[in-house]
């Protein structure tokens, strides 16, 4: 299996989703996924986060939800330091949510937006890296940005992380790749108003691979969930966009063998 033990600064590391539920959202994620959680310390201590682990792997988190509004699945990106990135993502336009933390010793964070007002956190990693097991089925497997706003996010995450793109240029839909030193690591969607409705914000996805897309979604409406955008063909695999039954949006994908990686 693809198990981690480091990220280099400004890579995609880690995901966790805000319920108003964790009880419910535990269930729904054991039963679709297999996924078991536990506590890292006691509740009084971490507000009640817990982990959700994939063969005895961290794969992601699980918190009550801060704040109104929707569910929501939260990308992490490793940086060397915090408090640094927090003051780049402030002269490159950005925005800080929460305010830089010590998470006991497992590490210090963020969470922060975008120009565009995407919202995504950054991780300074001591004793917990984040993901342990990736891009295996039931574990992460791509960060996507969706965004209208191209130039500005390319320049933003360029100024923030050291991002280079790449822009399939003239294609339906406009995909960039973003990539470290020439290695791809994360994506970003251009949302085309025949594909997004206006009252869609600019947002950060997250997708879980996974060995049959058309099973797990059929799974999801099992278990109260919802499918979004039934499994469909692309390049890189079979994808389908999901709910959770609290309304949290992720993407389940079985990846495409032959695609190039």
């Amino acid at each position: 299996m693809p198990t981690v033990d480091s990220y280099a600064p400004g890579t995609p590391s880690y995901v966790d989703l805000g319920s108003p539920d964790p009880t419910a959202a535990a269930a729904f994620y054991g039963g679709l996924f297999g996924w078991t959680t536990y506590a890292p310390a006691p509740p009084e201590l971490t507000g009640g986060y817990q982990m959700f682990q994939q063969d005895g792997r961290t794969v992601a988190g699980l918190g009550p939800q801060q704040g109104p509004g929707q569910p929501y699945w939260t990308s992490y990106v490793t940086v060397a330091d915090v408090d640094a990135t927090i003051e780049a993502v402030d002269a490159a336009g950005g925005s800080v949510l929460a305010p830089a933390m010590d998470v006991m010793t497992a590490g210090r964070m963020a969470v922060l937006a975008d120009p565009e007002g995407a919202a995504f956190a950054v991780w300074q990693a001591c004793d917990s890296i984040g993901a342990e097991l990736v891009n295996e089925p039931v574990s992460l497997c791509w960060n996507e940005l969706n965004c209208r706003r191209l130039d500005d996010a390319k320049a933003f995450y360029g100024t923030v992380f050291g991002w280079g793109a790449t822009t399939n240029e003239g294609k339906v839909p406009t995909y960039t790749e973003f990539d470290l030193d020439g290695h791809i690591l994360a994506g970003c969607m251009l949302m085309e108003a025949e594909m997004f409705p206006a009252e869609v914000p600019a947002h950060w996805m997250t997708y879980f691979a996974v060995a049959d897309a058309d099973a797990t979604a059929g799974r999801c409406t099992e278990l109260g969930g919802r499918v979004i955008v039934p499994p469909t063909d692309i390049p890189p695999g079979r994808f389908s966009l999901l709910t959770d039954p609290q309304g949290a949006m992720f993407s389940v994908i079985t990846m495409n063998p032959d695609y190039p990686s």
